[in-house]
């Protein structure tokens, strides 16, 4: 259990803390945004005596932190872009010393960082023509207006400044009435025997009729730094990682969300800059909607453990060093399943099933003499729902069972696994799904994979209309039957896939109308494309004939799917 501690310390104190090494902050923290405007606004706060939030602080040492625990120093030097937007800063992974080093920053980095940079920092503007990888920026520094009559008016503004506090790099036109907030810094500013005659130095040429406003002012700005404690915080001690990782979460979740593979992505450009520009080449075309979570998963995978989940130095610098490797495994996933008739785009939101696919890929160079059990895995684990609980040990548990049969995926192994093997109950189970379920469509399309045509989009329909089977029963049913008959309409034996447009056409259509309006052709290629025996008539009456034989078609169709 970790322990709490509360308390609160001056913002000179905190900025003496970051500028000597003792704050750090965790590597999984994200990249500095604030505007210059933002800051300003932060001194407005400060100056208009409101609370700028608490802070949350946590204790690191050699009992919490392993070799996987990493820290950035806080940014010294900021370059904003012409619109005075933060560019994409990543920080800078550091060595920690624990003899100097004792406390990561969970909560208030983006608040703590404008301060260190309004005093201590740099603050640089880049042009609007500039590249950003030079580096260049014009010095700027953030200036406070003593002359109260120069203060603009914003009583009409919603959320405007009191105070008139602002970055400014005409630095050659300083007007003698600005005060860079940097100067309080000066010992004369620091020391109170001296305070009162450096301000009265500073406020030499304010106006006769400001010089009380600016005297308050500065002496205010002297009282938040240097004697009023303004930093809240909650101070953590005996806290893990994994548990500094979720309570970071957890109090970043306000305004947009953050998630684990956020900062898992912010730790992995630690490592690799150019990680997101690289996944980007390589989320497109038919991995276009996969995601970064893919990729990140996918090398967790691959050089990783991927129950623990947690991007370290050497699974990042393994990707980054075997990134065409990587990419291939990918293509060549793709062409894999394309010439077993399936599209990668099918799982762009169920990837985890490719991920002991692209793991035999990437580490056997023959995985296609293994295709057969990579396509029995595949179908196997989406219409058994292998993946619907428990995914990272499942992926964990495939990817030593690869491991063990050299690397290959094969059909000894998936019968030797519990719930990838095939038994007549599972089968039973596809059989029984229903229209409104996802086994269903699956079970569909991959039925259907001789025929379907990516450019038409599927609809599942029902053979003999559902609603049929609310009117009054046929006359030579019995009413036993008849209850049967509709506590089946919805399952798969009476289900099929139709176009659009087909299956528009047919509607509530009685389906030997449907059949009788087609051509000789057509009606070959409908029964052969909805798996429907020629001798089995299509009559509701004889429902339940057609339901069996139906069922009995799909079940050994089914059966060849899975491999056995």
């Amino acid at each position: 259990m970790s322990s709490l501690n509360y308390d609160n310390i001056t913002i000179y104190d905190a900025m003496q803390n970051i500028k000597n090494d003792r704050y750090v902050m965790p590597a999984f923290q994200r990249q500095y945004v604030w505007s210059m405007e933002q800051i300003e606004k932060l001194w407005d706060s400060i100056l208009l005596d409101y609370p700028i939030s608490s802070f949350l602080l946590w204790h690191i040492d050699d009992s919490n932190s392993t070799p996987d625990t990493y820290f950035c120093n806080f940014l010294r030097k900021v370059t904003f872009d012409s619109r005075k937007q933060s560019d994409s800063l990543n920080y800078e992974l550091s060595c920690v010393d624990f003899d100097i080093t004792d406390t990561a920053v969970l909560d208030g980095q983006q608040r703590l960082t404008s301060l260190y940079i309004s005093l201590f920092g740099e603050a640089h503007i880049r042009p609007k023509h500039a590249r950003k990888q030079y580096n260049v920026g014009i010095f700027t520094k953030l200036l406070i207006e003593l002359n109260k009559k120069k203060l603009s008016s914003y009583e009409d503004e919603y959320n405007s400044k009191t105070y008139d506090i602002r970055f400014s790099e005409k630095l050659g036109k300083m007007s003698p009435t600005q005060f860079e907030i940097k100067r309080i810094l000066n010992p004369e500013f620091m020391n109170t025997a001296t305070r009162a005659d450096a301000i009265k130095k500073a406020i030499l040429n304010v106006p006769s009729d400001s010089k009380d406003y600016a005297r308050g002012l500065l002496e205010k700005l002297c009282s938040k730094i240097y004697e009023e404690k303004l930093i809240h915080y909650t101070y953590i001690r005996d806290m893990n990682q994994e548990d500094a990782l979720e309570m970071f979460v957890r109090f970043n979740s306000g305004g947009k969300a953050l998630r684990k593979s956020d900062i898992t992505m912010s730790i992995l450009e630690a490592y690799w800059p150019r990680a997101k520009t690289a996944f980007g080449f390589a989320l497109t075309g038919a991995y276009e909607k996969f995601g970064y979570d893919f990729i990140i998963r996918t090398a967790l995978m691959l050089y990783g453990d991927v129950v623990k989940s947690n991007i370290n130095k050497k699974i990042a610098e393994e990707l980054k060093d075997n990134w065409k490797e990587f990419a291939a495994a990918l293509a060549d996933l793709e062409q894999l399943l394309s010439e077993m008739k399936i599209d990668v785009r099918h799982f762009c939101s169920s990837w985890n099933v490719l991920l002991p696919i692209i793991y035999c890929i990437y580490y056997n160079p023959d995985y296609k003499a293994c295709a057969e059990g990579i396509r029995a895995y595949l179908i196997r684990a989406v219409l058994f729902t292998y993946f619907q609980s428990g995914t990272t040990s499942k992926l964990q548990q495939m990817k030593n069972n690869i491991n063990d049969f050299d690397c290959e995926i094969t059909i000894d192994m998936l019968e030797q696994m519990n719930e990838l093997r095939v038994t007549d109950g599972k089968i039973e189970d596809i059989l029984s799904s229903e229209k409104s379920s996802r086994i269903a469509g699956e079970a569909l399309y991959y039925l259907s994979l001789d025929w379907i045509n990516s450019s038409f989009k599927y609809e599942i329909d029902h053979l003999h209309p559902y609603n049929r089977f609310d009117g009054s029963k046929p006359a030579s049913v019995p009413v036993e039957e008849w209850r049967v008959w509709r506590n089946d309409r919805n399952r798969l034996p009476n289900l099929s896939f139709l176009a659009g447009r087909c299956n528009a056409s047919k509607s509530d259509m009685r389906l030997a109308d449907y059949y009788n309006d087609m051509t000789s052709s057509q009606k070959d290629e409908f029964r052969k494309q909805a798996m429907i025996p020629d001798d089995v008539s299509l009559e509701f009456e004889k429902f339940g004939e057609f339901y069996l034989a139906r069922k009995s078609v799909l079940k050994e169709k089914i059966r060849d799917l899975l491999g056995k």
